[in-house]
């Protein structure tokens, strides 16, 4: 079952994805993100936004796929609740979906500054399902 989590790092926020897939696990965390900011139930999905990435392998491609969405959430002022991965080899297309900061409804935590490659782990566990992870510098 698809799901994320955050995960305890000194002053940072660790951020985990599990899925059937690289791509859900990839999204799951996408929304974990959201959460290190706002709950995502809150996020209206009014406004869609491409990304892309291509990367050597899949570790560096899920902190560059994090690190495109804080840029977008950083320079548009928006917060995603909904993600569409896809990955082909080492490449990434998504579509993110959400809306304007709304400060009063939103309630922001942090800011997100950067995915970076502590704790960095995109691989299957024991069970199976793809685990996505890293820890987010706020």
């Amino acid at each position: 079952m698809p799901s994320w989590e955050h995960f305890p790092h000194e002053a940072d926020i660790g951020v985990r994805g599990r899925g059937e897939s690289p791509d859900i696990a990839f999204e799951q965390a996408a929304l974990g993100l959201t959460a290190v900011v706002t709950d995502p139930r809150l996020v209206r999905n009014d406004e869609q936004v491409a990304i892309s990435c291509e990367a050597p392998d899949l570790e560096v491609l899920f902190v560059d796929w994090l690190n495109a969405l804080i840029y977008e959430m950083m320079t548009r002022s928006l917060l995603f609740g909904r993600f569409r991965v896809t990955i082909d080899g080492l490449r990434l297309s998504a579509e993110a979906a959400g809306e304007h900061v709304d400060r009063p409804r939103h309630e922001p935590v942090v800011e997100p500054k950067g995915a970076t490659f502590t704790e960095l782990r995109v691989s299957r566990d024991d069970e199976g399902q793809w685990v996505a992870q890293c820890v987010i510098d706020v």
